[in-house]
């Protein structure tokens, strides 16, 4: 009985021990894998003067001048220009001159001619600022004969254009930040707005056509509304009018996962090199950063064009999700290619291109409301400003933040970025006891070995 009672302490002591590894394990890589990236991308607080800035300079400038700007990785901004005087006057104004060998006007040029050429599904081009060029990237679906004819044409407009073989396919992502339900597919609803009569969800063109009913779930037990209006192809945004006219208190609010949200103070044009963040119901709230502005995409549906082109992930489900940094609101997803497994490439219709030409204004947050806490700040992969209820942020039944309020769930808790102290130590203490426990076992069992051999040549 007393050799059992033995054993069973070890092997519950053991058991611990394991348990503990496990756990410490878990909180170390969640946190781990929680922390922002290192990467060299400026928040938005940073970007709005910098790229006021560098866009006054180039309409200054024009484009016989320039060729675009974009933010340096000390946050200031940088603009492209084809000569030294030029140069001069944006040094001038504190910013970062560039001289380069082609101005705007020659990339405008060299984008129309990829549009007048046949076109390819499966390939999208980019104006990049930072490189001068035009990069034109054809996904796996496009054939070596197309590959080739394509290739042709970029070498007769010029060397500045660059050919890239893309990974995956260039598909809208049909199928945010809350999920939204058609007999057509799911889609994620991007930001509320409004027309001062009635209020509407703004989501992605492709998500479905006029008069597509939309529900809340799966069984169509909640309708959430109609899409009114839509631009697909061309463009990427639709309206969706909700059934009731109102979309509820805390309309300015969207999910980030967790049962969290982020207010909405406005919107904004996105600079290059500014760092966002978008949600989406299928991977969740993932950042990056923005790499060029008036894409061009060749989707299998159509051609979309002004499109900002980022470096953030997606996947099916995510299409009509917000993009936004700090509280402002930059656009809804499009498409891409790639997943959250291996990285890829996604684009963003403008949301104040969508608003002009919906004629809505956001619903967003009033002056006085984040009193005492100040504008959502943008969040980190790991942790959101401005919680809110779960499924607060759900379309229609929104409910207001009411400050950075912690998740305090035991599981909130291990996972939260800051564990990994705490992780190690766990760790620690668990190898601790587990190696302790084998060598009481080893004096145990040896002491055993004396008394028999004791006994037997006693």
């Amino acid at each position: 009985m007393r050799h059992a009672r033995r054993r069973f302490v070890r092997r519950t002591a053991q058991l611990a021990a394991v348990g503990g590894l496990l756990l410490g394990g878990v909180m170390v890589t969640r946190a781990v894998a929680g922390e922002p990236p290192g990467e060299p991308a400026v928040p938005f607080s940073a970007a709005r003067d910098a790229a006021g800035t560098g866009t006054g300079l180039v309409a200054r400038l024009g484009t016989a001048r320039t060729a675009g700007s974009w933010l340096g990785a000390d946050g200031r901004p940088v603009v492209a220009v084809t000569d030294e005087g030029a140069a001069r006057t944006v040094r001038r104004a504190g910013a970062a001159a560039k001289v380069v060998r082609h101005s705007m006007n020659e990339l405008k040029s060299a984008t129309a001619e990829l549009r007048s050429a046949p076109r390819v599904a499966g390939t999208a081009w980019t104006l990049d600022y930072r490189t001068n060029q035009v990069v034109v990237q054809a996904d796996e679906t496009v054939s070596a004969g197309d590959w080739s004819r394509l290739s042709q044409v970029a070498a007769d407009i010029g060397g500045f254009v660059r050919m890239e073989r893309a990974s995956g396919r260039f598909t809208t992502r049909l199928n945010g930040a809350q999920p939204i339900l058609s007999t057509g597919g799911r889609c994620s609803a991007g930001f509320n707005v409004t027309d001062g009569q009635r209020d509407f969800i703004l989501t992605a063109g492709h998500c479905g056509p006029e008069d597509t009913i939309w529900f809340a779930d799966g069984r169509g037990g909640r309708q959430l509304g109609t899409t009114i209006d839509t631009a697909f192809p061309g463009s990427d945004f639709s309206l969706i009018s909700y059934a009731s006219g109102r979309a509820g208190d805390g309309a300015d609010v969207v999910a980030v996962g967790d049962g969290k949200g982020v207010r909405i103070t406005g919107a904004a044009d996105p600079a290059v090199g500014q760092r966002v963040f978008r949600s989406g119901s299928t991977s969740g709230l993932r950042d990056g950063q923005v790499t060029g502005l008036d894409a061009t995409v060749n989707y299998p549906e159509g051609t979309v064009t002004g499109l900002v082109r980022t470096d953030v992930c997606a996947e099916p489900g995510d299409s009509g999700g917000p993009l936004f940094s700090e509280g402002v609101a930059l656009g809804v997803t499009s498409g891409g290619s790639g997943d959250c497994a291996t990285g890829g490439t996604t684009f963003f219709q403008p949301v104040t291109k969508a608003l002009a030409a919906l004629d809505v204004r956001l619903i967003v947050a009033a002056p006085d409301a984040g009193a005492g806490q100040g504008a959502t700040p943008a969040p980190s992969a790991s942790a959101t400003q401005g919680a809110l209820a779960p499924s607060a942020a759900s379309p229609g039944s929104s409910a207001p933040v009411t400050g950075a309020a912690q998740d305090t769930s035991a599981l909130s808790r291990l996972t939260d970025s800051r564990a990994v102290g705490p992780g190690l130590l766990v760790i620690a203490g668990s190898l601790i006891a587990l190696v302790a426990t084998r060598y009481i076992r080893a004096e145990q069992d040896r002491k055993a070995y004396q008394r028999h051999y004791s006994a037997t040549w006693g």
